[in-house]
């Protein structure tokens, strides 16, 4: 699984072709390019006014892609130019096939395999939604094949009377059946999907059932926190109203868990660092990697268990049976070890549980996972023990 960043959480994005590692830090991997950082949906609506230059969009676009390759900073993903949920606009066509194929070319040109393009729905009857984003994608759809691009449709809300409701794309059947059909005409596999938490909370939508129906589509998830009443991009976990309105974000987790989700996580949280004066942004940036790096350890538990023949748990309290619980049976521990004197030579769930100088034996290819909220106070006495495979478990998501 891939953590990236996307460009509109980034303090200081512009700046990267001069300090690109000042800017992204060591513990992010890679960046989504957001058309939104150059401009907003609110721009498209102006198109054809004074004001709208979308030549001199696109050179902004193209030479920041070109910054990013010459700075060696690492592009996962490009998410083109969207309009608003609730836009009138119906004229517009042309120039989102105009921007799809330079995001193309982009992504081409920057060794990026994955272009979000939003479907079609402005002015488009029900009847005809199909129709109308077959055609479109067909016409993107063979350049991205000779560029090596898969295309990814994002889900979206509708807009009606003030009010959000479930858009193109929105159900993830719907969204299935057409990246297959997509998938099927075109010969190969450059169609999949990206989904956008966002409107999927807006739309008050089960997005980790989402994520199982989409199965191996899913290419990528856009992790962004709306009220679920208002359109956002914050940091998850800080979306919760009076009313708890906030993402179900350990079923969503459970959802990729179960696809065995293996693609990007984009994170965006443009309107949190907004919030902040531009002097405690760079604190705020350390949080959004923290929270990247928490959904992939969460949604990547099971990896993390498989990639080791064997294991042994470190703490005997209720985060170890919840592991034997969840686990146990697909994953069996060794032992189990536990500071406390009293616990030894006991048994939890059926497992012994031994002293910690039981782990000075351990074979090579065994892991200790930590079941235990002291992670960073075991890991160092596990050191000093002499291991050297060191897990955390904390499994907030059954």
């Amino acid at each position: 699984m891939q953590v990236s960043l996307s460009t509109k959480s980034i303090h200081g994005v512009t700046r990267i072709g001069a300090d690109p590692e000042g800017v992204l830090g060591e513990s992010v991997y890679g960046i989504t390019v957001d058309a939104e950082t150059f401009y907003g949906r609110n721009a498209l609506e102006g198109c054809g006014e004074k004001g709208f230059d979308a030549d001199a969009v696109a050179a902004q676009f193209s030479a920041f892609v070109q910054d990013c390759v010459r700075s060696g900073v690492r592009i996962h993903a490009m998410r083109m130019p969207r309009l608003r949920w609730d836009t009138k606009r119906t004229d517009l066509r042309e120039l989102l096939l105009r921007f799809g194929r330079e995001g193309i070319e982009a992504c081409a040109g920057a060794g990026c395999h994955f272009v979000v393009m939003q479907p079609l729905f402005a002015g488009i009857a029900r009847e005809q939604l199909w129709r109308e984003n077959r055609r479109y994608y067909a016409a993107l759809g063979r350049m991205a094949q000779r560029a090596g691009v898969k295309i990814l449709l994002e889900n979206q809300c509708g807009h009606v009377n003030g009010h959000f409701v479930r858009g193109v794309c929105a159900d993830a059947a719907v969204a299935a059946a057409w990246i297959d059909a997509l998938n099927a005409e075109a010969g190969a596999e450059t169609f999949g999907f990206c989904l956008d938490t966002g409107a999927g909370n807006l739309c008050r939508q089960d997005m980790g059932e989402m994520a199982v129906t989409l199965g191996s589509r899913l290419k990528a998830v856009l992790v962004r926190e709306c009220d679920g009443v208002r359109e956002a991009s914050r940091l998850p976990f800080t979306g919760r109203t009076a009313a708890g309105q906030d993402a179900d974000w350990p079923g969503l987790i459970r959802g990729l868990r179960k696809s065995a989700f293996d693609g990007i996580l984009i994170l965006d949280a443009g309107d949190t660092l907004r919030g902040f004066s531009h002097l405690l942004r760079p604190q705020v940036q350390s949080l959004v990697c923290a929270v990247a790096e928490y959904f992939r350890w969460q949604i990547g538990m099971e990896w993390c268990l498989r990639a080791y023949p064997s294991r042994v748990l470190f703490g005997a309290g209720n985060m170890c049976r919840q592991y034997l619980a969840r686990y146990g049976e697909a994953f069996p521990p060794l032992f189990i070890c536990d500071n406390d004197r009293e616990r030894w030579g006991t048994e939890v769930c059926g497992v012994e549980v031994r002293p910690p100088e039981a782990l000075r034996e351990l074979p090579e290819d065994c892991v200790v996972m930590i079941c235990n909220t002291f992670y960073e106070e075991t890991a160092e006495q596990l050191r000093e023990l002499g291991v050297r495979q060191i897990g955390a478990f904390s499994d907030e998501c059954l």
